[in-house]
């Protein structure tokens, strides 16, 4: 018989700038334009206020992505480079480092240094970097990657909301925009759970609370600071 596990950690990159793109554009989005439609603004300022949130909020999310995620993969790299010296200037004491991390993972010292030995013959370096710094193979940042799916997702989101308040009533946005940003929230919660193997009901009910909680304080303000139709 064949043991096959499928495992998903190598999604977490680009699964995590995704969910939080397209959360953000929803709850963003959908909280602006109630707000300005508690304040009894109109339409047209709604929805322009709506698409320019998408816009910058795309922009932000992507700058903002690319950013701390290249100080992240700077920081890799320093470790790397850090690493590389050291194994240039004192392999043996580089070997018994790696060796007592084996020992400490529950190896007897023979073995650890056996198997030490063997995984520095054959790539040093790469097995410093996984079990000393600690950077996974398939888990290292990626500046671009994450900044291309936090935009994209985030103008996604927030098209989902300002769509339904083109669609809709004038007079009457609160209620629609909402109710459906809370149902795109619930799919896109489920939905990324299912990803990454989490609990789709519990993926669900955490965003859909946090973004109900971020509508319901925006229409709060609205109505607090709104003006006379």
């Amino acid at each position: 018989m064949t043991h096959s596990e499928k495992h998903r950690s190598h999604r977490i990159g680009w699964l995590r700038a995704a969910v939080l793109g397209a959360n953000d554009g929803i709850v963003s989005t959908a909280s602006l334009i109630i707000g300005f439609a508690a304040a009894n603004a109109g339409l047209e300022n709604i929805l322009l206020a709506g698409v320019a949130g998408l816009v910058a909020g795309a922009m932000s999310m992507a700058a903002g992505e690319y950013v701390s995620v290249s100080s992240q993969s700077d920081t890799e790299h320093a470790d790397i480079a850090l690493e590389k010296r050291s194994l240039d200037e004192d392999y043996d004491s580089e070997l018994a480092e790696l060796a007592d991390i084996y020992e400490a993972r529950g190896l007897d010292a023979e073995l650890a240094k056996q198997v030490a030995e063997g995984l520095m013959a054959h790539d040093a370096l790469g097995a410093h970097v996984r079990d000393d710094i600690g950077i996974p193979d398939n888990n290292s940042a990626q500046p671009i990657q994450a900044a291309f799916f936090s935009a994209v997702t985030f103008s996604v989101g927030a098209a989902l909301p300002l769509l339904i308040a083109y669609l809709g009533p004038p007079q009457q946005l609160i209620l629609p925009v909402a109710a459906a940003s809370l149902i795109f929230l619930a799919l896109l919660g489920a939905l990324a759970a299912r990803a990454g193997g989490a609990s789709m009901m519990k993926g669900a009910l955490r965003v859909t609370f946090w973004g109900a909680f971020a509508m319901l304080l925006t229409a709060a303000v609205g109505q607090l600071f709104g003006v006379t139709a």
